[in-house]
């Protein structure tokens, strides 16, 4: 069996082919039932710095993984290659695993009446006809852009232009086989300003499913140079408790934390701050998330989840209370409860948001902290107990007064979710997570 010549739409055929063929080995060495994903991707990523190309890579990529089940015992493995030999030592790897693996009751494919029957097209393939010529161009033109804004910028720490495409395949011996070819092209900018004996470094960036939509080259350099000659002078503040907006791409972060609280897994194993919050008011009234699977061209929009169910729109909060977990098939067994079809993760997902903008929350705020940079991963997911490096902007009578580092944010999940005062309109729009500025009312916040 060749390689897969095509990375798009093209593939597929090919691609369920060979999901087929694995399948039916599998069944051939004696699998009871078996999932398997293939995969083919290619990308170019370009990178200069200070005026110099530093790299320009071509990736491709191609491979699968099975996982297969001998009655309640499972067992998984994958391989980047592609023949039939491959295959049947792939297949056999995972047969061996699953005949040494405990019984496990919940193991198993989803339920075959609950298989993605009609899968639509999300429009998620845009391939970028950019040359490399043209790549290492757009990114010189974005650091130029970025040295001509202020003269205190004076370093280069990186400018990164990657495009990408790619053709996924899942299938299960339920007979689902489904796949989709996708796109996702990305400029990034990171700038080092320097003044007075202290260095500053920032960063912007864009990404998007067609590359001719990314956001102008210049203009992406400039904002990576203002955000770095702004943080110069930056210092710590006196230890105290005040107010903390955090900026729209940091928030999502706080949402993340959230998804990972109500995940199947943190809650089956007994090591989420949120275990059995079902039905309990987490957040504000007015606030509530939800998800949004099937939006064209979004960055995470998918037709099916890791299981082969078909995704769906569903809240995860009403007015403030918790309405559903996040659950795959087999998080779903161990708690008891139905799949959510969020095997993987979850889909675009919206917070709700108010009409204020970033300076009028600053406004609202009054005194307090905005924190445009986070360190450190400080989150006890069984306790909810957070604590983070910080960096970001002082606020009186509603207005930045000075640049701020070498502060710790702290508090605990459940007490900031309860706190949120409010969500501003400036969404963050590049990834999973769809939220703007989240303002909380009270933080600890830890410095000099």
């Amino acid at each position: 069996m060749s390689e897969v010549e095509v990375v798009g739409p093209e593939a597929l055929p090919e691609l369920q082919a060979r999901v087929e063929r694995i399948l039916a080995e599998a069944r051939r060495q004696g699998a009871s039932a078996c999932e398997v994903a293939v995969s083919v991707e290619q990308g170019l990523s370009t990178t200069v710095r200070e005026g110099d190309v530093e790299t320009v890579e071509f990736n491709r990529d191609q491979g699968f993984g099975i996982t297969l089940y001998v009655g309640q015992r499972k067992g998984s493995a994958s391989t980047s290659a592609t023949g039939e030999e491959a295959i049947r030592e792939t297949v056999a790897a995972a047969l061996a695993i699953a005949k040494h693996a405990s019984e496990d009751e919940c193991a198993g494919l989803a339920d075959a009446a609950l298989m993605a029957r009609d899968l639509p097209d999300l429009d998620l393939y845009h391939p970028w006809s950019i040359s490399p010529e043209q790549a290492v161009e757009q990114a010189l033109l974005c650091e130029a852009a970025a040295f001509a804004t202020d003269p205190r910028v004076t370093k280069a720490d990186g400018t990164t232009l990657n495009t990408h495409r790619g053709c996924r395949v899942y299938g299960n011996s339920h007979g689902f086989v489904g796949g989709y070819a996708s796109t996702r092209h990305s400029l990034s900018c990171v700038m080092i300003a320097e003044a007075q004996g202290q260095m500053q470094r920032d960063y912007w960036y864009d990404v998007n499913r067609i590359g001719e939509q990314l956001a102008d080259p210049a203009s992406i350099g400039r904002r990576a140079a203002e955000r770095s000659a702004a943080r110069l002078g930056a210092r710590p503040v006196p230890t105290c408790e005040v107010p903390v907006l955090f900026a729209p791409e940091l928030a999502t972060g706080l949402f993340g934390s959230f998804l990972g609280a109500i995940s199947g897994g943190n809650l089956y194993r007994k090591s989420s701050f949120l275990e059995g919050a079902l039905g309990e008011r987490l957040f504000p009234e007015w606030l509530s998330i939800d998800e949004r699977p099937l939006i064209p061209r979004a960055m995470a929009s998918a037709a099916f989840d890791n299981d082969g169910l078909a995704t769906y729109a569903k809240p995860f909060v009403e007015k403030g209370e918790l309405v559903s977990y996040v659950l795959g098939t087999y998080s779903g067994r161990k708690l008891g409860l139905p799949s959510t079809a969020n095997a993987g993760g979850v889909h675009n997902l919206f917070v709700s948001h108010g009409q204020e903008d970033q300076a009028a929350l600053l406004r609202r705020m009054g005194r307090g902290l905005l924190v445009t940079e986070l360190m450190g991963h400080g989150l006890n997911m069984v306790t909810g107990d957070y604590s983070r490096g910080a960096a970001g902007y002082w606020v009186e009578n509603g207005e930045i007064q000075f640049p701020v580092q070498e502060v710790t944010i702290a508090g605990n999940l459940k007490d900031m979710f309860r706190q949120i005062v409010a969500v501003g309109s400036d969404l963050e729009l590049r990834g999973n997570i769809r939220t703007g500025s989240v303002l909380i009312e009270r933080m600890t916040v830890a410095g000099s």
